[in-house]
């Protein structure tokens, strides 16, 4: 593919402010989730976790970091200047519980059950219209990687429902849901202004960026919710309520 012609201050003639927006917000996605996984790996090592799980865990964050470069190389080639804004605050994990296997079902359910698990769809919806090169390579990699670290978020919960703590998790996952489900609705569902009020509606130039409208990422949600989700928990004793928050109209 050739280069796209550049306008009068240099920026390429297809991109918009949207697409640099988006690529520059993945970058700090992506660094921040390499920050997260980095300190969960850190968590399975203290809690005596097999050597599996931790060498995977170590290999997300290298893949995370590769997102991150991959995604700034798409942001700069799309004409961004802005250096990425990332929050150091977030790049961390926080104790809430006095038994350490408590934290690590939290994040491994809230960032890898759930927030890997719809990640996979997500990419894959943002590659279909994707066909500027550079960023088309990016979301080929993360795409790819993503379904690993799917994968490693049910494997590290099928850990967890191995050890002295085994009881304990369905009806803990269970009470947690609710809740992370909300965060998920005001991420990417209707409880997010944004997609609540999106008509779907996006060029076609944006799309050759990767970009989707933002209500798909609703649907795409809602979807993942019984496709995923419901099968996923159900094989682990684990049931899901039968309204969630991702699954409601857009509160008034």
């Amino acid at each position: 593919m050739q280069p796209a012609p550049a306008d009068a201050r240099g920026l390429p003639a297809v991109t918009t402010p949207r697409v640099r927006q988006e690529w520059r917000a993945r970058i700090a996605a992506e660094y921040t989730s390499a920050a997260i996984t980095q300190h969960l790996t850190l968590w399975l090592i203290q809690a005596g976790a097999p050597p599996d799980l931790i060498e995977a865990g170590l290999a997300i964050v290298a893949d995370e970091l590769v997102h991150s470069q991959m995604s700034h190389a798409v942001y700069v080639a799309a004409g961004g200047t802005e250096p990425p804004a990332i929050e150091r605050e977030q790049l961390g994990l926080a104790r809430q519980s006095e038994q350490l296997e408590l934290d690590i079902l939290r994040i491994c359910v809230r960032v890898f059950c759930l927030g890997e698990t719809v990640a996979v769809p997500l990419f894959s919806h943002l590659r279909e219209g994707c066909t500027e090169e550079i960023a088309r390579d990016a979301l080929d990699r993360i795409l790819r990687d993503e379904v690993r670290h799917r994968d490693f978020g049910w494997d590290l919960l099928d850990w967890l429902l191995s050890t002295p703590l085994a009881d304990q998790v369905p009806d803990l996952v269970m009470r947690a849901l609710p809740g992370m489900f909300a965060e998920l609705d005001y991420t990417y569902g209707r409880d997010n202004v944004v997609v609540a009020n999106d008509e779907g509606s996006m060029t076609v130039e944006d799309r050759a960026w990767g970009l989707a409208p933002p209500r798909d990422y609703a649907e795409i949600l809602g979807r993942t919710i019984e496709k995923d989700y419901r099968p996923r928990f159900a094989a682990r004793s684990i049931t899901l309520p039968a309204t969630l928050p991702a699954t409601l109209p857009a509160r008034s």
